[in-house]
């Protein structure tokens, strides 16, 4: 028998599914739009189907927000998303039911984090901050080597921002708290804000100064919070390269040499940085999820 592992990456966009044992040996893998629950979880488990006996376990990296409380009855739910149709949605349980493995179940950052510290840029590191910035805005957090959890799970994507409306008329696009940082420097954010998508903008658009502006104040709160030993920065937005040497100067200015680290005042390339495992941090760090149970 083969020892083999499943790593399912639920997104609000669309699902990404691999087989294998890590980076090197993924042995299939397949990606497909997020419609309904009942037809896209299905494309999930007849995904992994055929592997039924040689997997071992799988693991499930979520959009959100989820249950993760084991001794809960919607445990392995999605709650209260207002993506249509997928408020209270089963995931867990139909995987577990189909495939007759354990599934292990965390939030889509928290099993990107994961992925980062296994295989990608946070190896050797037990403080941390994943955050993706894309459809939405999330972030995990590995804190003392382990995921961070509490009444539920982080929703970095949802704190205050300084919002200047002379500066940024923009009101904001979160249905729960409008100028947020979701709501202000999300994907769909930027192109709401500018009337088109961020990869229509060329890079020297006003739209980068303002989006670096925004992430950078968050990143600022995150290091005084948690001070992490590093920031990884993933998500399609952040496919604007030009985004990072903005952010990184920003987070010094913003801190004003407050938190005295050379990390922050001399090496700064190397503390805020893109995902070591690229685009396949999440599915990666899903299937981790599984190895660890």
């Amino acid at each position: 028998m083969t020892v083999l592992f499943g790593g399912l990456e639920a997104g609000g966009t669309k699902f990404v599914c691999a087989v294998g044992t890590g980076p090197a040996d993924i042995v299939d893998e397949a990606r497909f739009p997020t419609t309904i629950p009942e037809e896209t979880i299905g494309q999930a488990i007849a995904f992994f189907e055929p592997f039924k006996g040689d997997l071992t376990a799988v693991g499930i990296g979520s959009f959100g927000p989820v249950d993760l409380d084991k001794g809960s009855d919607t445990y392995g739910y999605i709650t209260s998303t207002p993506k249509p149709h997928w408020a209270n949605a089963d995931l867990v349980g139909r995987v577990s039911r189909a495939l007759g493995v354990p599934v292990g179940f965390d939030t889509d950052v928290n099993a990107a984090a994961l992925g980062e510290q296994k295989w990608g840029a946070a190896q050797g590191l037990d403080n941390f901050i994943y955050l993706t910035i894309g459809t939405g805005i999330g972030g995990g957090a590995m804190v003392g080597g382990r995921l961070l959890h509490g009444l539920v799970h982080p929703e970095m994507g949802h704190i205050s921002m300084p919002h200047d409306l002379e500066r940024d008329p923009f009101v904001g696009r979160c249905p729960y708290h409008k100028d947020c940082l979701e709501g202000m420097a999300s994907g769909p954010a930027i192109a709401e804000r500018w009337g088109k998508p961020g990869h229509e903008l060329p890079d020297d658009h006003p739209a980068w100064e303002l989006e670096a502006h925004y992430l950078a104040h968050a990143l600022k709160s995150y290091i005084t919070i948690l001070s992490p030993q590093r920031i990884i920065l993933g998500g399609g937005v952040m496919g604007q390269k030009q985004l990072f040497p903005l952010i990184r100067r920003k987070v010094q200015a913003y801190l004003n040499g407050y938190v005295q680290s050379p990390a922050i005042l001399e090496a700064i390339d190397a503390y805020i940085v893109p995902p070591g495992l690229g685009g396949k941090a999440g599915v990666l760090g899903s299937m981790a999820l599984g190895m660890i149970g």
